[in-house]
């Protein structure tokens, strides 16, 4: 289970602040002679406030790094701080291009970002260490604990909490409820049955209680939080939602109401949404400029030499929430065949010599960065299958329908894995369509990029089952 976080009053403002501070610096030290390298550069306050905005938003948005608690590693601050950066990188070097704004010498930025990156760190991590120090030297506090239910989410915060133990704490072990199955591993911690915790209690120094049964046993918790509160305990529920709703769940703020959805959607919000959009339309604009001068002219002279009919192919597919667009394509079959809804084979004999290649190298899907122009894909996704495909596989596959919540792609993470050619075979369909489930569940920029490499590489080599 994977939760966005909510943070106190003090990380959002002075946290925020500090780094603001630090941007500011860096582009103070930069404008002095590049620190010496090269002459100075006058400052732009115009590009320090889109800085310190962009680092903002995406701070909050792409790395969970305000926040100063002991439940968070250095090396994971380390890593969030270093994704956001690269990412902020990537984002205004895009924007620029996309509004043909003129940035200031890459040398410039690069000391800007240098500086930014070692002052935010080390700002950072002074005072996460300063925190703890003073948790463990000064104030000292106790933290001793225990779990009741040894399900999905009693076992995860056993591992978080004592993966992050400091001194003082201590976990006194687990409680758990008639006739729940515990996992051979924690056996030996478990110290009796919800019916034995408060005796346990009374007997044994605690400080906290955290409850981690389904939600459905409320008597229990309001019980469990009167005794709790009676005897100066601090009771937390940690709740167990795939226990309560029988799968894995998110939990997502909405200022300060928890939202639940039992399915991860990275694509569900917004600024993913919009880094996906920025991008397709960057990559597509790329490719149609210099891709296309060089090779649309001779694949289309070779088209028409090699058979009778037009260079393009069109044809409708369902896309985003079934609705149907007009996919482009080169036209790699003869034109009089007459069956546009049947699916290639290996030796089909629609397939004239030149869309062998064509299909071999994915040359004949160059026209769908048009499509990306236009909204109607993403460079990638799951692939757009035929109206007649839909219709078939909607019926013998219940998770098929799901892949069209997202835009389909000109390539995508079934392909590089592999699931090329006729879906006819038993179960060839299915394994796309898990394929498609796990791209959209484990969306990330990085994925797209890497889905792209391969594709590449893929397109290089010759795919033996792209026909």
């Amino acid at each position: 289970m994977k939760s966005y976080e909510r943070y106190t009053d003090t990380s959002q403002v002075i946290l925020p602040a500090l780094d603001t501070v630090f941007i500011f610096l860096a582009f103070r030290l930069a404008d002095h002679s590049y620190m010496g390298l090269v002459p100075p550069v006058e400052y732009s306050p115009f590009l320090f406030v889109i800085f310190a905005l962009l680092w903002g938003i995406l701070s909050r948005q792409f790395a969970n790094i305000y926040r100063l608690d002991r439940l968070m590693s250095y090396s994971e601050k380390l890593g969030h701080l270093l994704y956001t950066f690269a990412l902020h990188a990537g984002l205004l070097l895009l924007g620029a291009v996309v509004l043909q704004v003129p940035l200031l010498p890459f040398s410039y930025l690069l000391v800007v970002y240098v500086l930014a990156i070692d002052g935010i760190v080390l700002g950072r991590f002074v005072l996460a260490f300063g925190y703890r120090a003073y948790r463990q030297y000064v104030a000292k506090p106790h933290s001793r604990f225990v779990i009741v239910g040894t399900g999905a989410s009693g076992q995860q915060l056993y591992h978080l909490l004592t993966g992050r133990l400091t001194s003082g704490d201590s976990f006194k072990g687990f409680f758990v409820a008639e006739g729940e199955v515990v996992p051979a591993a924690l056996r030996p911690l478990v110290r009796g049955t919800v019916a034995d915790l408060k005796d346990y209690c009374r007997n044994t120094p605690l400080d906290e209680l955290y409850f981690a049964l389904p939600f459905h046993q409320y008597a229990l918790i309001e019980d469990l939080a009167s005794f709790a509160a009676d005897n100066f305990l601090s009771f937390r529920i940690v709740p167990d939602y795939s226990g309560t709703v029988g799968r894995a769940v998110d939990v997502l703020f909405h200022d300060r109401l928890p939202i639940l959805t039992v399915r991860h959607e990275p694509l569900g919000i917004y600024a993913n949404q919009v880094l996906k959009r920025g991008f397709d339309i960057v990559f597509s604009l790329l490719v149609i400029g210099l891709l296309f001068p060089v090779l649309l002219l001779p694949l289309a002279l070779l088209i028409k030499l090699d058979s009778p009919g037009p260079v393009f192919f069109k044809q409708m597919r369902p896309g985003w929430r079934n609705q149907l667009f007009p996919c482009y394509k080169l036209r790699t079959m003869r034109r009089d065949h007459g069956r546009a809804e049947l699916q290639a084979s290996r030796t089909d004999p629609r397939i004239t010599r030149v869309g062998r290649y064509l299909r071999k190298y994915n040359l004949d899907e160059l026209p769908q960065f048009f499509n990306v122009l236009l909204g109607h894909m993403s460079v990638v996704g799951p692939r757009p299958n035929m109206m007649s495909q839909l219709e078939e596989y909607s019926k013998h596959i219940r998770t098929y329908s799901q892949r069209h919540t997202v835009m389909p792609g000109i390539t995508g993470y079934a392909q590089v894995n592999g699931c090329r050619g006729e879906t006819r075979a038993p179960q060839a369909m299915e394994r796309r369509v898990e394929y498609d489930l796990k791209y959209m569940e484990r969306w990330s920029f990085g994925l797209d990029l890497q889905i792209i490499g391969q594709t590449v590489l893929n397109m290089v080599r010759g795919e033996k089952d792209a026909f």
